[in-house]
């Protein structure tokens, strides 16, 4: 079962980054709630990939069913989790309004997000600074209301 989700993760993780541009992180629920389960959120590096992303994939389907994407408010999935279902102790089941993230193999995390972190020399980490360094003065000059909406998506 376990090969199967890693399967399923890789492929649209994979996917993501081809089409859209950088994944930061990216979750699967695990939940029962019906408002839940199955949802998948996608954080990328930058906010006009994400929304890049929402706009082409409710032209989508998965699994004969119509994908809904759209951007998310949520800035750290770390606190929309539940913290009991990671400990192995959460009562309320179906319905807990957190997230119970549904967790990929050690392996494939290393695979996915592992690749990042060696680089390819000074040169690419240089440009990465340039980079953040020309979002960050982008953001500053963007107006407020635009700074609200995050670059995640949930699809």
């Amino acid at each position: 079962m376990q090969e199967h989700y890693d399967e399923f993760f890789e492929e649209v993780f994979t996917e993501m980054e081809e089409k859209y541009g950088e994944v930061e992180e990216m979750n699967v629920c695990d939940n029962l709630g019906d408002h839940l389960v199955g949802n998948v959120y996608v954080k990328f590096r930058r906010e006009e990939d994400a929304e890049k992303a929402v706009m082409d994939l409710n032209n989508r389907w998965f699994n004969a069913q119509p994908i809904h994407a759209e951007l998310s408010p949520v800035t750290d999935f770390r606190e929309a989790c539940c913290r009991q279902y990671e400990m192995g102790e959460c009562t309320r089941g179906g319905f807990c309004n957190f997230m119970h993230l549904k967790p990929i193999s050690r392996e494939l995390r290393r695979e996915l997000y592992g690749r990042r972190k060696k680089g390819n020399g000074s040169e690419s980490r240089s440009r990465e600074r340039r980079s953040r360094s020309r979002d960050r003065r982008r953001e500053r000059e963007r107006p407020r209301r635009s700074r609200d909406r995050e670059r995640s998506g949930r699809f």
